[in-house]
């Protein structure tokens, strides 16, 4: 395999917007990388892709496997491009003061500390690559800029997401490493396909409400679209969401 085609790893890629944003990747000529905690669903998404691929089961709060994962895909491929920091969770939902200790813990080992650790051997990698240099998308969410009830934990992570997005930029400058993040609101995923089929979504004034949605496949166009610009360019932050969602304006 040359390292002219440039490499991709996805987290979270067995589902919703990993999985998507697979098939973008695939379709527009990278290798992808597929890395999540579930092979059985990392198969199924490498079976839909159109290029080669490399599945990578694991924990995104385990160091020592991050570290393996993405050293295996360097020795495969010859470098690591892009990272996008998809892994996530929704964490517990209740009031602030009702939050189970070991499930805030959990929701921040997931969200937060497994994206440092996937942007940490990312960096690693392409500090020492020839050329230098790679980009890092983290998925964070519309919860980095303003909450839905009853989501302390996953809100404060994707809060964090941003400061954790600034500071690799910042860090990375030196090294042709660029970060950027995209906040993606009600991306028609299973989950939100699934709270659609119920009582909808949780408004800020106590009620619920089904709210509109969109097709995933427009996020990975905007994932693919951050990742093949020039060297030369970035984009810091990205906000796309369903037309009409309530969330610009009172809740």
């Amino acid at each position: 395999m040359t390292t002219e085609t440039k490499t991709v790893i996805i987290t979270g890629a067995g589902s919703g917007i990993g999985r998507a944003c697979a098939i973008g990747f695939a379709e527009a000529g990278f290798n992808v990388a597929l890395c999540g905690r579930r092979r059985e669903r990392l198969d199924e998404t490498a079976a839909l892709l159109s290029g080669p691929s490399l599945v990578l089961p694991l924990d995104v709060t385990d160091a020592e496997a991050v570290n393996s994962a993405f050293e295996a895909v360097a020795h495969a491929y010859g470098r690591i491009d892009v990272l996008f920091n998809n892994a996530g969770t929704f964490g517990p939902s209740y009031d602030i003061d009702e939050i189970p200790v070991a499930e805030w813990t959990a929701t921040v080992a997931v969200n937060l500390t497994g994206s440092m650790l996937c942007a940490a051997a990312a960096v690693r990698q392409m500090r020492k690559q020839q050329p230098q240099g790679g980009r890092i998308i983290n998925n964070g969410s519309i919860s980095a800029h303003t909450p839905r009830p009853k989501s302390a934990a996953y809100t404060a992570t994707k809060h964090a997401i941003t400061g954790l997005t600034k500071s690799i930029d910042l860090d990375g400058r030196a090294y042709g490493v660029s970060a950027g993040q995209i906040d993606i609101g009600n991306a028609a995923t299973d989950l939100i396909s699934a709270i659609a089929a119920g009582a909808g979504a949780a408004q800020a004034d106590g009620s619920r409400k089904i709210e509109p949605s969109f097709d995933v496949n427009e996020v990975s166009k905007a994932v693919v679209m951050m990742a093949t610009l020039p060297p030369s360019a970035t984009i810091n932050s990205m906000v796309i969401s369903a037309t009409g969602m309530p969330f610009v304006g009172r809740g």
